[in-house]
């Protein structure tokens, strides 16, 4: 057997760390998708808070998130491990949504709101950077579209599970929170089974902070992709749009279970057709989909109209998160992948920042559909700037 073809059929096989660290994604998000239809509805329905301060709460979550994955990256990379920090962010998350059963006040849920995304901070970039490390430019679409197939998988069960004991308790929002200890319980044995995979790096090859550390096809990738999530505000909004018009609150975790059980059918072929045929492409699909599909949620009559809406939405989401992070991966050189990958996470973390503020304040000034509007502009521009400053990612 030549090489050539062992290489080949080497490239098909998944990597056992990404299968685990698919597994992670998968037990993780059940439980944070078991939470996330509902957080919004029990900050502005049981709690009584405007919707601008669960805007505000997603968009000071985005932003630490933010923070925490330009630092989390950089630390992995100079030190040359990743586990451990990915461990960190992962246990912290999956141990501090079960806490928001136990809280009363606006403040408690704030507060537990942050410390979550304090763990998404540290264990994103790390994730990500080690995933390519593992991975060739061969497999890397198919490997990154693994992972998030199964976080998908994992959001789309989350949500069936929260419909099924909000039936069996009698919509006792608290007893989902307080139940998600158990998917989050089930992660950790998987998360003992990733190992770094990255030789030491000589000290001055180790990466700087800076932006113009970065290669510059980098940034000018990142300039497209920052403007895409300024348009895409947190999910809680979908959410908000359905119950704003009239959908029951039993109904609206199955919502959930749409969009992520189509995000989590297609993001693995999407991932593979982007290893053939450049991921540009798909994106290029990605951008103009969601600025139509914001349309639909602006001029939707009914929520009947929310489930095709929210299925075309995990097509978005299948196009999109995969193929951006292994398209900014072919752009970076290996030894500052951790850092490139963080810088990366955190201007998408703060341009939802900007995103869930502003649609936040959007909402209660000009109403439930306006957000969307702009959002659908502004996902507009993002295109036609992927489409001037991008060109086929060439694999480092």
């Amino acid at each position: 057997m030549s090489g050539s073809s062992q290489s080949s059929e080497a490239d098909q096989i998944l990597h056992p760390i990404v299968k685990a660290a698919g597994l992670v994604s998968f037990f993780t998000d059940f439980s944070t998708q078991m939470v996330g239809p509902l957080l919004p509805l029990f900050l502005t329905s049981v709690l009584g808070a405007p919707v601008w301060v669960y805007g505000l709460m997603e968009g000071v979550g985005a932003g630490i998130a933010g923070v925490l994955k330009v630092f989390a990256g950089w630390l992995s990379d100079r030190l040359g491990h990743r586990k451990w920090l990915i461990f960190f962010g992962y246990t912290l998350s999956n141990l501090t949504k079960p806490a928001f059963a136990f809280t009363g006040a606006l403040g408690s849920v704030f507060a537990l709101r942050q410390v979550e995304r304090v763990g998404k901070g540290f264990r994103t970039s790390p994730r990500d950077a080690l995933l390519a490390d593992v991975t060739t430019p061969a497999n890397r679409g198919r490997s990154f579209g693994f992972r998030r197939a199964m976080d998908e998988l994992g959001a789309a069960v989350g949500p069936l599970a929260a419909t099924a004991v909000l039936w069996w308790s009698h919509d006792r929002i608290r007893m989902v929170f307080a139940l998600t200890l158990i998917p989050g319980l089930a992660a950790v044995p998987f998360l003992l089974r990733l190992r770094d995979n990255r030789p030491r790096i000589a000290a001055e090859e180790r990466p700087r902070l800076g932006l113009r550390n970065l290669p510059r096809p980098f940034r000018q990738f990142m300039l497209a992709a920052g403007l895409l999530a300024l348009a895409t505000f947190s999910q809680g909004f979908l959410v908000l749009r359905a119950r704003a018009l009239g959908m029951p609150i039993l109904l609206i975790p199955l919502t959930y279970f749409v969009m992520n059980g189509v995000a989590s059918a297609l993001s693995m072929p999407s991932g593979r057709l982007g290893d053939h045929i450049g991921h540009r492409s798909l994106l290029l699909g990605g951008f103009a989909l969601l600025a139509l599909i914001y349309v639909g949620f602006a001029v939707a009559p009914t929520s009947v109209w929310i489930w095709p809406l929210m299925a075309l939405y995990g097509i978005v989401i299948a196009l999109v998160d995969g193929n951006q992070k292994v398209y900014a991966t072919g752009l970076l050189p290996a030894t500052a992948r951790g850092t490139g990958l963080g810088t990366f996470n955190a201007l998408l973390g703060f341009a939802e920042l900007m995103a869930s503020l502003g649609g936040g304040v959007l909402w209660e000034v000009m109403g439930s559909q306006f957000p969307f509007f702009i959002g659908s502009m502004v996902a507009a521009i993002a295109f036609v700037a992927l489409w001037l400053v991008t060109g086929p990612s060439i694999p480092v």
